[in-house]
């Protein structure tokens, strides 16, 4: 028996009830497979080009920044300009999924996991949900987590045709995944913040203080 079957076995006991029958294991398997559609709002109900739109909106509404490229090689160039305009260090860590991307001539890449020196990281999102301006990361080999909190300076590649309207249609994505689900989901909605003290809002309180979206057109 495994730790898990330990801790389902003591909340069973806790419920005061015994180990499911195969029909409602069935039940539950069949309802995991093949979850409801819950109600979505409105405004997420957009044909595409405006669901990027929206997303662009929402994402700037809590403030991060929005550029569009062509096509992925264009990505280190937009990125080296960002950080030029900001006055940034060129020097950057990148998820390795981003190796073979372009030429990154312009910018000092490592790939790799972040560290704690590292001030600017690369990243790439799996999905953007327009209803919030959302970007959703995929923990794996290619895509360590850290990079999305230890930089002052996040900037994410997305794709425009990976911007959906709502999370339950990123959701069924993630399901679908020829690997199964990653270790870790992460959900980034604008640069930290937090508004603890005297409610006024401080940007870079636990993560990245700046949060810079390249989405890749075609």
């Amino acid at each position: 028996m495994t730790e898990r079957d330990d801790i389902l076995s003591a909340i069973r006991r806790s419920l005061h009830r015994g180990s499911p029958s195969p029909a409602r294991e069935a039940v539950v398997t069949e309802r995991l497979a093949r979850p409801p559609l819950n109600p979505l709002p409105g405004r997420t109900l957009l044909p595409h080009d405006r669901q990027v739109a929206l997303f662009e909106a929402m994402a700037a509404a809590v403030s991060a920044t929005v550029v569009h490229v062509p096509d992925s090689a264009a990505v280190p160039a937009a990125a080296a300009a960002y950080l030029a305009e900001n006055d940034l260090p060129s020097r950057a860590v990148a998820a390795p999924a981003l190796r073979d991307i372009g030429e990154w001539g312009a910018l000092a890449v490592r790939f790799g996991s972040a560290e704690a020196d590292d001030a600017v990281g690369l990243a790439r999102a799996f999905a953007g949900v327009a209803e919030t301006g959302t970007l959703v990361l995929l923990s794996g080999p290619d895509s360590p987590t850290r990079i999305n909190f230890l930089p002052d300076t996040h900037i994410v590649v997305l794709a425009a045709t990976d911007i959906t309207g709502t999370y339950e249609e990123v959701w069924r994505r993630i399901r679908a995944l020829p690997e199964g689900l990653p270790r870790t989901v992460n959900m980034v909605t604008g640069p930290s913040r937090t508004g603890d003290i005297e409610q006024t809002i401080q940007l870079g309180a636990h993560g990245p203080r700046r949060l810079h979206i390249v989405i890749v057109d075609g």
